[in-house]
Order: C-alpha cells, then sequence, then structure tokens
C-alpha cells in the first residue's frame, strides 16, 4: 500500500475555481518527488490537501492508509505533528532565538523540557547550524533562515516533509544548499519528502520523480524526470549532469557532524520507540504474547475443565478420608456417617413431634365443608381471640369427657 495515496481527487473551492481535476497517483513511503508547475496550477492545493487545511469536494486522499479527507476536527493536530513544513517565507518568530524557534514546535505538543534540550542541539546539527543556536533570526542569512525551518520540521521525527517552494527566495547557492540538505536528510534518515520548485537546474541534477501538474490535471509522472520549459514541452528535455550530487556549501567539520547527529537521532528514536513497548508491556499485547508462550492459556483451560469434571462434594470427601487412612494419619471411623445420623436423629424427633401435634388437631376437630371453611374465613381471623377460644375450650373437652357426661 502507498504511503500517498490520491484516489479520482477533485477540489473546487467556493469560488467556483476548480484548482484539481480527478488527479489520481500514489507516493511510496522514503520517496522523494518534485511537483512542477505553473503558478496557480494545483500544487499548494495537492498539500493543504495532506494536512487538512482544505478538504477534497470528490475523490480520496490516504495518508498512511488513513482517508485524511474524512478526519475529525480534533485530530487535525494530532495528523500534522507528523507532518513537517518548510515554507518559501520561512515563518520564523523573530523574538525568539533560533533554538527557542525549533523547540516552539516541541513545546506546543507537551514535550518534557529535559527531551526538548537533548534533541535542539542535535538537529540544528543535521543542518550546520548548532553554533547558531541563541542567534536571532534577523541575525541570518536566508539560507540560514530556512535551514532553521528544516530544523523545526525535522524536531518531531515527521514521517512526512512536505516543502512548498523552498528555494523561491533563495540564490542559486542557497538553493542548491538546501535541496542538498533535503535529500540527505530523504537518503539517511528515510524521510518523505515532497516539494515544489520552478528552478529547473536543480530539478534536473538532482534527478528525481517528477509530478507535472498544468490547471488542475496531472499531465506527467516520470520516475526520474526533468524540468520541461514552457516552449519545450513537446521538444527534448533539457540536458543535465545526472553524475553531479548536490552537496552543501559547509565546512567538511560542520559535514561530518551533521551526519553524526542524524545518526544520534535515529539511535535516540529507536531507544524512545523500545521505551515505549517496554512500558506498555505488563499491560498490553507482549505480556499476552508472553504468557502464550508459556502455556499460561492452555493451563487455565485445563484447569477449568477439570474443575467442571471433577466429582462431587460427597465423592471427594471420600477419597479424602480414604488418602487419610491409608496414611494413618487418622483412626479409620465413620465421622460422616455419625455426624449423619445425628442430624437425622434431630429431624426425625421434630417431625414425630410435628405429627403428633397434627393428629391430635384432626382427631378434635370435625371436618367441615370448603363452603365453611370459606366462610369461616371471610367472617373472622384464624386467629382471633374467638377462635382461640373455641380451640381451647374443645381441646379442654377431648381431655376430660368425663366431664360431658
Amino acid at each position: 500500500m502507498a504511503f500517498i495515496d490520491f484516489r479520482d481527487v477533485t477540489k473546487v473551492y467556493p469560488t467556483g475555481t476548480k484548482a484539481l481535476s480527478n488527479v489520481s497517483f500514489s507516493i511510496e513511503e522514503g520517496e522523494f518527488v518534485f511537483f512542477i508547475g505553473e503558478s496557480g496550477a494545483g500544487k499548494s492545493t495537492i498539500f493543504k490537501l495532506l494536512t487538512c487545511e482544505e478538504r477534497p469536494t470528490s475523490g480520496e486522499v490516504l495518508l498512511d492508509n488513513f482517508d485524511v479527507g474524512k478526519i475529525k476536527e480534533r485530530l487535525i493536530p494530532f495528523l500534522r505533528r507528523k507532518i513537517g513544513m518548510v515554507f518559501q517565507d520561512f515563518r520564523l518568530i523573530d523574538s525568539l532565538t533560533v533554538g527557542e524557534n525549533v523547540a516552539f514546535a516541541m513545546e506546543i505538543i507537551g514535550e518534557p523540557k529535559k527531551k526538548i534540550r537533548q534533541r535542539v542541539p542535535l538537529v540544528l546539527a543535521v543542518v550546520g547550524l548548532r553554533n547558531k543556536i541563541n542567534d536571532y533570526p534577523s541575525e541570518l542569512s536566508g539560507g540560514e533562515q530556512q535551514r532553521v525551518c528544516i530544523a523545526r520540521a525535522l524536531v518531531n521525527r515527521p514521517h512526512l516533509i512536505i516543502a512548498d517552494e523552498p528555494t523561491g527566495d533563495l540564490d542559486p547557492v542557497n538553493g542548491e544548499s538546501i535541496m542538498a540538505l533535503l535529500d540527505r536528510i530523504n537518503r539517511n534518515n528515510g524521510t518523505t519528502i515532497i516539494t515544489c520548485s520552478h528552478d529547473s537546474r536543480l530539478i534536473n541534477k538532482m534527478n528525481k520523480r517528477v509530478l507535472e501538474i498544468r490547471n488542475g490535471v496531472l499531465i506527467r509522472d516520470d520516475a526520474c524526470g526533468q524540468y520541461f520549459k514552457r516552449d519545450e514541452r513537446t521538444e527534448r528535455l533539457v540536458a543535465a549532469n545526472h553524475e553531479a550530487v548536490l552537496e552543501p556549501a559547509w565546512t567538511d567539520e560542520e559535514w561530518a557532524e551533521g551526519d553524526r547527529a542524524m545518526e544520534l537521532l535515529r539511535r535516540a528514536d529507536q531507544q524512545e520507540r523500545e521505551e515505549k513497548l517496554r512500558r506498555s508491556d505488563p499491560k498490553y499485547s507482549r505480556r499476552t504474547e508472553r504468557l502464550r508462550s508459556e502455556g499460561f492459556f492452555e493451563e487455565l483451560r485445563r484447569s477449568q475443565t477439570e474443575r467442571r469434571n471433577r466429582p462431587g462434594t460427597q465423592e471427594r470427601r471420600e477419597e479424602l478420608r480414604r488418602r487419610l487412612e491409608e496414611t494413618g494419619v487418622h483412626a479409620p471411623f465413620d465421622f460422616e456417617t455419625m455426624q449423619h445420623n445425628m442430624q437425622a436423629l434431630r429431624e426425625a424427633s421434630q417431625n414425630e413431634d410435628h405429627l403428633t401435634a397434627q393428629v391430635e388437631a384432626e382427631e378434635s376437630f370435625p371436618e367441615v365443608t370448603s363452603t365453611d371453611n370459606k366462610a369461616a374465613r371471610a367472617s373472622t381471623s384464624a386467629h382471633s381471640p374467638k377462635i382461640i377460644r373455641q380451640r381451647l375450650e374443645r381441646k379442654d373437652a377431648s381431655a376430660h369427657p368425663e366431664d360431658r357426661k
């Protein structure tokens, strides 16, 4: 599955302007892609769709298998945390130093101060500005300010960097340095980078994938494309030196320091991922996998089956008594039978008393019809004083029959 996937995307602005028309393309993770075309062709609209600044009128925009066109508003900031933006006009905060501008991107997402202090110097070393950490943007050249923007985009470990004409306000030397830096981040860090530029010399020299947009329609997709001028679209492409490699205008020491800083960043990211896995281990899937590998769940199911199929309480008591007798812990005696007999005797005595009282009551009272019983229950309660008195008189009469004679 592609990392970025546009499927028949059309974008019409509320004013009626049709920026894109059925645009479809795919970009794999780790690619470096140029979007070219005239101003107003629709390049910036593609970038805005990826960052959810705009929503497609029709079609699907997939980023890492997620349809960003249907994302909820409250989730957009979390999506943008994994996208680094590099702007043509830099957009640095003049009242903050270089280090504070880069750190601000981490502060707004709630990163701890300790992590910020560790990461900001490394990222600035990657772009060759570690010694400028305490300078203000007004003290930097245009190329240095753009490198600060790249550091700010890189500091939160983005999966994607979008560079909207990053060399538009720079001279050729600084523009080439910026493109070399982005290419280096792409090759060494594996970050997907998409950018647009009107600098045909840079595009021809870098020999990357080129997608050309004209009037909102994708008209060309070349794996190792070149930049065509307007009057040369039907002619041969502009000659380029494919063996040329862009190199930033830095010293060898700055270049080596940047490579070391990039390696340290990769190690720090790996350690952070492993630490997150260790922290989640007691709660989530890794603990479950470990328990499953140890046969915990199979043993649990076997124990449950044994408990369901085990004999009843009486059989288990008999088995326990037999084992105790065999080991000689207790002398053989029928404690359970004795206990049962004593309980039976108590119940028999209580039943006998109850039966005796019932028989005496039946012999003392003559039978009455159900109608009489109903009338009696309707007229008075069975526990009224009158009924109790009558029962007592009948009992006395039965106890002393000679008095009636």
